[in-house]
């Protein structure tokens, strides 16, 4: 009986991780932005035809930056509206949180340029991105899913705290 407790115990930690990420794909729209430049990092990598050890940099900065922001939404969210003598305090939390996004963003988009920043890897990248009209039409449809995706889905938060309002 122990042992079928502490199974569903540690099962329920994935389904809560699982709800924050969800969370943060509806709510948070830096996390969607992530998201799609993860996307388009990985779409690269496969069109420069990166090598596993540059796959796996990628990937390490991929999923740093991602799990970054989810801290910070989770900060952001912890120290949301606190009383009056704790004000300070909450915005500057919320703003070192922002801080260690930015600089993990920093260092992945170095790894990048080392990755990328070549001639070769870049007229693959072009040459794939341009094989054909049907490509490019593909890339820039591509391009609208991910504004949409970034900008426009989940749900509004400003709208939500408008209502709020008097």
């Amino acid at each position: 009986m122990k042992i079928r407790s502490d199974l569903a115990r540690f099962g329920r930690g994935f389904v809560y991780a699982w709800n924050g990420i969800r969370a943060a794909v509806w709510e948070e729209r830096n996390f969607r932005f992530h998201l799609c430049a993860s996307f388009y990092a990985y779409a690269a990598a496969y069109l420069a035809g990166l090598d596993r050890t540059g796959v796996a940099l990628l990937s390490l900065c991929v999923f740093s930056v991602i799990a970054m922001e989810l801290m910070n939404s989770a900060v952001e969210r912890a120290v949301d509206k606190p009383d009056t003598t704790h004000w300070w305090s909450a915005g500057a939390a919320k703003d070192m949180a922002a801080g260690a996004v930015m600089f993990t963003a920093i260092g992945a988009v170095c790894v990048g340029v080392c990755l990328f920043g070549n001639a070769a890897a870049l007229t693959a990248i072009w040459r794939g991105v341009t094989a054909g009209p049907l490509t490019v039409a593909l890339w820039l449809a591509s391009l609208a899913a991910a504004y949409w995706f970034t900008f426009r889905f989940g749900r509004k938060k400003d709208k939500e705290e408008t209502h709020d309002a008097p």
